[in-house]
């Protein structure tokens, strides 16, 4: 894959992640591989490096020299032989060997996996050496958009564990907790499937906090008649799950609560029903925001007809950001924007992490919402050609309603369906107030 015209000697160099600090300080972080380099090689541990020969295939590791301060701080300390055995490398070295291979293969041409990695890793390459910063992304990145029968494994695993921990959260859903509680019960369910790390920051909104997309505070007592939106994942072996749920705090959703929570459930539906081989994102996307306009006209939010809503993008009203994107080793896992390929300059699909047609073996998250957001509504409310198309009377009263998104993991296949669907989290309106339901009759 790699361009090694009139360089048959080029070879590849990556650099693995260290463990890194707070601040100033001597408080370690979480250690977290770099994703390139743990998809490449597998090694989930810090201060590895690798060279690979693209002609021979040739995979060659180079493992950090252990103190024995490292055994008494750290852990033992492993073998060399425990190393072959568990990354299989064609070639173990220790990382103080690295100048001396990479002068004994003299390349001359060398790609690497970021601009600094040579620099980073404490050796020169030889002279006359063309460094190339760019096609080690590239390559990876068409490589990480179909993930193998391994990789599904990892995050069927993710989406069970992290499901179960979603459930064990609307069971303890209820007014006078706390948001940072119901963080609480979905980390402590997930230590329990041996998910440790968060694949992202997670979300755990009630109230008007369920509008802010990305809200991260997660101080807030939470009260009756209030909805509650968490958006929260773990990671199994560094493949992730994204998932996102809205729920009644107090176990049953109001009439409007259900009008909203139903029009959001038919977006996810037949979004959903649509993914397929062949199908671009931004369809999926627009399908979406006709799903949303037709709920909110038949409620009476919205007037016009839904061609001439989608012109004036009072989609995007509600709906601010994009419907998905692909997920993997990272939670945004690349590759959704192939080269030449512009974002869409109008509001809400311009945030779109995908813009390409849908091929067996991509994992994608879809995740429509409707929120209420007076940043929005209220300049739509004074504008000469929105105001036109919105029921102020009956969207005015709602400035304070929160937001609705539903969110499950897809991954693209040959199916008749187009696709699995690796979320089996509840969603129905009735699953989810039985189950709250049967949750207080335990509490009492």
């Amino acid at each position: 894959m790699f361009d090694t015209k009139g360089a048959d000697d080029a070879i590849v160099v990556l650099r693995g992640a260290s463990v890194e600090h707070r601040y100033d300080t001597d408080f370690e972080l979480p250690f977290r591989q770099e994703s390139r380099f743990w998809y490449l090689t597998g090694v989930s541990e810090p201060d590895y490096s690798a060279i690979f020969v693209p002609k021979t295939g040739e995979f060659h590791l180079f493992a950090p020299k252990r103190e024995t301060s490292y055994a008494v701080w750290n852990g033992r300390i492993r073998s060399q032989e425990e190393i072959q055995e568990l990354y299989r490398p064609d070639v173990l070295h220790n990382s103080d060997a690295l100048q001396s291979v990479l002068d004994d293969l003299a390349p001359t041409r060398i790609f690497a996996g970021a601009e600094e990695e040579l620099s980073a890793l404490g050796v020169v390459a030889p002279e006359g050496c063309a460094i190339d910063h760019r096609s080690v992304v590239d390559i990876l990145t068409l490589c990480r958009l179909h993930k193998t029968d391994g990789e599904l494994e990892r995050m069927r695993f993710a989406n069970q564990a992290n499901s179960a921990a979603h459930e064990a959260v609307l069971r303890s859903v209820r007014p006078g907790a706390w948001e940072y509680q119901m963080k609480g019960v979905l980390e402590g369910t997930l230590m329990q499937h041996g998910l440790q790390f968060p694949a992202y920051n997670g979300i755990y909104a009630s109230g008007t906090n369920s509008a802010i997309l990305h809200y991260v505070v997660n101080h807030q007592e939470m009260s009756d008649g209030e909805l509650f939106l968490i958006d929260s994942g773990y990671e199994f072996e560094g493949y992730g799950a994204d998932l996102t749920r809205t729920w009644p705090v107090n176990g049953v959703f109001s009439d409007v609560q259900r009008e909203m929570y139903s029009i959001v459930l038919e977006m996810q539906k037949n979004t959903i029903d649509a993914t397929r081989p062949g199908v671009k994102m931004e369809d999926l996307h627009w399908l979406a925001c006709r799903t949303l306009l037709e709920g909110l006209l038949d409620g009476g939010y919205v007037k016009g007809s839904v061609d001439d809503l989608m012109a004036q993008n009072i989609f995007a009203l509600f709906f601010p950001h994009g419907l998905g994107h692909f997920i993997g080793l990272d939670v945004h896992d690349p590759g959704g924007y192939p080269k030449g390929v512009d974002r869409i300059d109008r509001p809400g699909v311009r945030f779109l992490r995908i813009r390409r047609e849908m091929e067996s073996g991509m994992a994608l998250t879809i995740e429509p919402g409707l929120y209420m957001i007076p940043a929005l509504l209220g300049p739509a409310f004074e504008d000469p050609i929105q105001s036109g198309f919105l029921n102020r009377s009956k969207l005015e009263p709602l400035l304070h309603f929160g937001g609705i998104r539903i969110e499950d993991n897809l991954v693209v296949n040959d199916s008749e369906s187009g696709h699995e669907n690796l979320t089996s989290l509840v969603k129905e309106i009735d699953e989810i107030e039985a189950i709250m339901k049967d949750a207080k009759g335990v509490r009492g």
